[in-house]
C-alpha cells in the first residue's frame, strides 16, 4: 500500500467565482476538508490512500453549488481503504462522489441515508466513476447501501465481490432514482444481489448495467424488510414501479426476482446462462397488510439458457399474483436443446408474441461479448443504441 505523503491543506479559487477546490493528500486533511465543506466546495484527493470510515452528518450544498468530492487525477484514482464503511453520510443534500476506489470496507464500502429522518430524505445525490470492492466479505455487508435517498444518480460505477447475503447496490426506502451504466462482480455461488430495491423503494430505473454472477439474484426487485425500516412509512409494497431495462444479465441463480412488488418492468435486457431460474416471482414479506407479489412486466428480453442448469424458467412463490403478470416480445434460446426450447419455457401467462428456438448469433459469448451477428432475426435483448 502507497503511504499519502504529508501536505500542507491547498485552497485555491476554482474557475467559478462561486466555488473553492481544496487539495488534500492525507487522511487528516481529508477529514478536515470534509468538516468544512460548504456549498460550491471541491475536495481533490490527490493519488494515494486515505483511510476509511470517514463519516460526516448534513454535508449540504445547492442545486448551483453542490459539494463535490472526486480525484484529483482520475487517471490514477485516490484510493480510500478499510474502516468500517469507507465513507458514511447520513442526510447528504446536493453531494456528488466522482472517481474514487473505496476498498475493504468492513461493513459496506460506500454508506450514505437520510440520517433516520424517515420524511426528510437525503436527496440529490450522484455518484459516478467508483470503484467499490472487497466489501465485509461476509453477511450483509453492501456494496453501496443507499436508505431513505430520493433525486439521485449513480453511473459508470463498478462494485465487485460484497458480503455473501449483501448487495452490490442495496436500496431501502429510495425513490427517484437511477443507476446506469454500472458493472457487478460478484462470485454467483451464495444468496447475495447484484442490486436490490426494497422497503418502499419507487421510481428507480436500472439501466444500461452489466452483471457478472452477481450473487444469488441479479436483480432483487423487492425483498424482505421490517416495518421499522420503510421509508417513509409501509404502504403495501417493497418495491414499486421500478424498471430495469438494457442491461446485460451473466449467470447467477436468479437473474430477476419480483419480491413483494406492485408494478415493474424489465425489458430489452439480455440473460445468459442463469444457474437455476430466469425470474422467480416471490412473497417474502407475509405483512397482511401487502399486497401479494403482482403487475410485473416482462418484455422483450433475450433469454439464453441450459436445460441442465435452469430448473424451470419462472419459479412461482405462494402469496403472489402470477397471473397478474405479462409477457410479451421475448426470444428464447435453449442453448443446449433449441428444438426444446418452448417445452422448456413453462409461463404462468401466454406470451404475447414471443419467439421460440432461433439462435440469436451471439458474436462471442465465451468472451462476454453479447452482440448479435443474425442483423433483424432477433429483434429483443439490448439495444443497439443502448450497448455502445
Amino acid at each position: 500500500m502507497r503511504v499519502v505523503a504529508m501536505a500542507a491543506l491547498v485552497v485555491c479559487v476554482a474557475s467559478s467565482a462561486h466555488s473553492e477546490d481544496v487539495r488534500v493528500a492525507t487522511s487528516e486533511e481529508l477529514a478536515a476538508a470534509v468538516a468544512r465543506a460548504r456549498p460550491g466546495t471541491r475536495v481533490l484527493l490527490a493519488p494515494g490512500t486515505y483511510r476509511g470510515g470517514l463519516s460526516r452528518r448534513g454535508l449540504q450544498g445547492t442545486k448551483e453549488r453542490p459539494i463535490v468530492l472526486q480525484s484529483a487525477d482520475t487517471k490514477d484514482p485516490a484510493i480510500v481503504e478499510g474502516g468500517g464503511s469507507g465513507l458514511h453520510l447520513s442526510s447528504p443534500v446536493y453531494v456528488e462522489i466522482r472517481d474514487l476506489v473505496f476498498s475493504g470496507a468492513d461493513a459496506n464500502g460506500l454508506n450514505i441515508d437520510d440520517g433516520g429522518s424517515k420524511d426528510s430524505p437525503a436527496h440529490h445525490v450522484t455518484l459516478a466513476g467508483l470503484v467499490v470492492k472487497n466489501s465485509g466479505p461476509r453477511g450483509n455487508r453492501d456494496g453501496i447501501k443507499l436508505s431513505g435517498l430520493a433525486d439521485f444518480t449513480v453511473e459508470n460505477c463498478t462494485v465487485e465481490r460484497w458480503g455473501t447475503s449483501g448487495s452490490g447496490i442495496d436500496m431501502v426506502g429510495c425513490r427517484k432514482g437511477t443507476v446506469a451504466g454500472c458493472t457487478f462482480k460478484h462470485s454467483g455461488a451464495d444468496y447475495a444481489n447484484g442490486v436490490q430495491a426494497k422497503g418502499g423503494s419507487e421510481q428507480i430505473t436500472v439501466r444500461r448495467c452489466r452483471f457478472e454472477d452477481a450473487g444469488g439474484r441479479a436483480l432483487n426487485i423487492g425483498g424482505s424488510t421490517g416495518l421499522e425500516y420503510f421509508r417513509p412509512k409501509p404502504q403495501g409494497y417493497e418495491a414499486k414501479d421500478i424498471t430495469v431495462e438494457d442491461c446485460t444479465i451473466v449467470g447467477s441463480m436468479a437473474a430477476i426476482a419480483f419480491v413483494g412488488v406492485d408494478g415493474a418492468t424489465v425489458r430489452f435486457n439480455t440473460i445468459y446462462r442463469p444457474t437455476r431460474w430466469v425470474i422467480r416471482i416471490l412473497q417474502e414479506n407475509q405483512d397482511k397488510s401487502f399486497v401479494p407479489c403482482r403487475n410485473g412486466r416482462f418484455e422483450n428480453n433475450l433469454v439464453a439458457f441450459r436445460s441442465d442448469e435452469v430448473r424451470t424458467a419462472v419459479n412461482v412463490g405462494g402469496g403472489t399474483k402470477p397471473d397478474s403478470f405479462s409477457f410479451e416480445g421475448n426470444a428464447w434460446y435453449l442453448l443446449d436443446r433449441p428444438d426444446r426450447t418452448r417445452n422448456a419455457v413453462q409461463l404462468p401467462v401466454r406470451e404475447k408474441e414471443g419467439t421460440y428456438g432461433v439462435d440469436p448469433g451471439f458474436r462471442s459469448p465465451d468472451d462476454g461479448d453479447f452482440r448479435l451477428t443474425t442483423g433483424d432475426r432477433v429483434k429483443a435483448g439490448v439495444r443497439i443504441s443502448a450497448s455502445k
